[in-house]
């Protein structure tokens, strides 16, 4: 009875295992190359199952055993069981081309256009299969016969775009894809998106932008009404970082719209982020100027005097000339709005601009006394005017009236990003004093803090004085050192190098070298003297290439090339060799955006 049952068990399995058995071997000669013995196999399984993949198989075989009848026979029959798949009749074609009889080619491809139904999914198909055969004129004659059939029913543009691009015809490519959007202005986006990829818009000469920004002129200049060609051309502009040529565009834009001038204040978005503050701030005028009653005349102002705090604070080599011009502006802008909790972030920024750029720390501070004063300021804002105090009172030496500041803040907003900054600031004020053993107590509890960027200052100042205070002889150097770091955040920067210099002097080859070193490049930068500051980081990379504080060094001098010297092929290397030389560095992702921008990877819509 055992083995009637394992015998019966035998025969049932034994079918589904002879399929298995026919595939395996199938693919198994044919990956061989023996493809008379694939043939066989492949016969039988493209018999139970004619799909694309076995018959593919199948066909190969017959084409490499030179059984070129029955290969016609099998794609023949594989046409009339599939109708709709058109690479078969193309496939058909070209099997006459290869064996030598071009005119029964030629009919299969023209009776396939010459056939083409006013179906748009059908016609795309067909032109699918050509293009993957590589037959790219009857490719073009389907599309153009088809454009006729369907009428502008369907955008076949996008496909022209693509047939066009291959064939290297970028005219007619560029002009296909604005024929699109004329016709489906949904489908700018998309296209965008294409453009961003086959443009080089860091390229200082390219033939297909300026032959794009071309056509868009001509068409904006005949059709003025027609938003979809404006927008078009101010994107193009705004990927060139073209932006003063794009505010011109979208100013007349809003003109012709008589619109409220959202698209000139979101370009001065653009211009902010991207650091041309000089077009960021002819956009926020420009709307400003519209008048009060304009629903963006509040932000525009606000944006405006930003755009200004930004540029004194970011370049740093303003001169005074220009610093009171600026200090004018907000004094003016606050006279107009009056004294209320709306206009707390101005008063901050000015007190920030006169106290450490300004040389009027004490206006400053009275200034922003004054604001504790407005009614209904929320607590926030109150912290934050505390923050400011604090800061001012450090640059004047007034480091204990700062410290009482920094306690309130952390009091009040304990579990909050500002708490945590009060904190930090606060551990800092007694390490300027020498205080290092309870400075890194806080320093210690900040680590954990839940905002990275002050974790990562903890950990730095920690650091630092971890590796530099402890050993006999350390403390004079440290401490000296501190009350350096004292005079840069204080703006006594001759007082600062002469603390550096002392400790260079009388402990030569002391640890503190590569920290000196750093804290002199921040000096320089502090004063807008970029190229001194570059100096102190190549020394730096120099002596202390291996030292933890090397991938700082590289991390600024590309942020220091980038945004100051200009120089975007020098800042993408110091970038590059952050991703490689320092992949665990704090860095890292920050250089990676940076360094894919300025290769032309990131777009300026990706990033916004």
């Amino acid at each position: 009875m055992k083995y009637c049952i394992l015998f019966l068990l035998i025969l049932l399995s034994a079918p589904s295992f002879g399929q298995g058995s026919d595939e395996q071997l199938a693919q198994a000669y044919y990956s061989r190359q023996e493809y008379q013995k694939a043939m066989v196999y492949s016969e039988k399984v493209y018999a139970r199952d004619p799909s694309k993949a076995n018959f593919l198989r199948l066909y190969d075989c017959y084409i490499q055993t030179k059984e070129v009848n029955d290969a016609e026979k099998l794609l023949k029959k594989q046409i009339k069981n599939y109708k709709y798949d058109f690479e078969y009749p193309v496939l058909l074609g070209q099997f006459y081309e290869d064996n030598n009889d071009p005119s029964k080619a030629q009919k299969v491809y023209e009776d396939l256009v010459n056939d083409l139904p006013n179906n748009a999914s059908v016609i795309v198909n067909i032109y699918n299969a050509f293009r993957t055969k590589g037959k790219n004129d009857f490719a073009l004659q389907a599309l153009q016969k088809g454009e006729k059939i369907l009428k502008n029913t369907y955008p076949l543009q996008l496909q022209f775009a693509d047939l066009y691009g291959a064939m290297g015809e970028t005219q007619k490519m560029m002009e296909s894809y604005m024929d699109l959007i004329d016709n489906y202005p949904s489908y700018v986006k998309y296209v965008q998106n294409i453009l961003a990829r086959q443009i080089d818009f860091n390229a200082e000469e390219d033939k297909e932008y300026d032959y794009l920004k071309t056509v868009l002129l001509e068409k904006v200049q005949r059709q003025p009404e027609n938003g979809t060609s404006s927008d078009m051309l101010v994107w193009l502009l705004i990927q060139k970082k073209n932006f003063n040529a794009a505010l011109i565009q979208v100013q007349a834009l809003n003109r012709r719209e008589n619109g409220d001038g959202v698209r000139v204040f979101e370009l001065g978005n653009i211009c902010k982020e991207n650091k041309d503050y000089e077009v960021a701030r002819k956009a926020y005028k420009y709307v400003r100027d519209l008048g009060e009653s304009n629903r963006l005349f509040y932000r525009a102002e606000l944006a405006l005097l930003n755009t200004r705090y930004l540029e004194v604070t970011t370049n740093r080599n303003y001169g005074q000339t220009e610093i009171q011009a600026a200090i004018a502006e907000y004094e003016s802008a606050l006279t107009r709005l009056g004294n209320n909790a709306s206009v707390i972030p101005l008063i901050l920024e000015l007190g920030h601009i006169e106290a450490f750029y300004g040389n009027a720390p004490l206006s400053a501070l009275t200034r922003l006394e004054k604001a504790l004063e407005i009614p209904r300021i929320s607590d926030m804002y109150r912290a934050e005017i505390r923050m400011e105090l604090a800061d001012i009172n450090v640059l004047n030496a007034d480091v204990w009236q700062a410290s009482i500041y920094y306690m309130q803040i952390e009091k009040d907003f304990k579990f909050e990003p500002i708490g945590q900054e009060a904190k930090f600031k606060n551990a800092r004020i007694f390490y300027y004093d020498g205080e290092f053993n309870f400075a890194q107590s806080q320093l210690d509890i900040l680590k954990q803090s839940t905002t990275k960027l002050i974790a990562n200052d903890a950990m730095q100042l920690s650091l630092l004085i971890t590796e530099n205070f402890g050993l006999d002889s350390n403390y004079e150097a440290m401490y000296w050192f501190a009350q350096g770091d004292l005079m840069i955040a204080q703006h006594k920067y001759d007082s600062a190098f002469i603390f550096f210099d002392s400790i260079q002097e009388k402990y030569n080859y002391h640890s503190l070298g590569d920290d000196i070193l750093i804290k002199k490049s921040e000096a320089m930068q502090l004063q807008g003297k970029w190229n001194e500051a570059v100096k102190y980081l190549d020394e730096l990379l120099k002596f202390y290439a291996y030292d933890i504080l090397a991938d700082d060094a590289v991390f600024q001098l590309g942020d220091i090339y980038e945004n100051h010297l200009f120089d975007s092929e020098k800042a993408a290397g110091f970038y590059k060799t952050i991703l490689f030389d320092f992949k665990g560095s704090m860095h890292t992702i920050e250089a990676r955006k940076r360094f894919r921008r300025l290769r032309g990877d990131i777009t300026t819509d990706d990033e916004l």
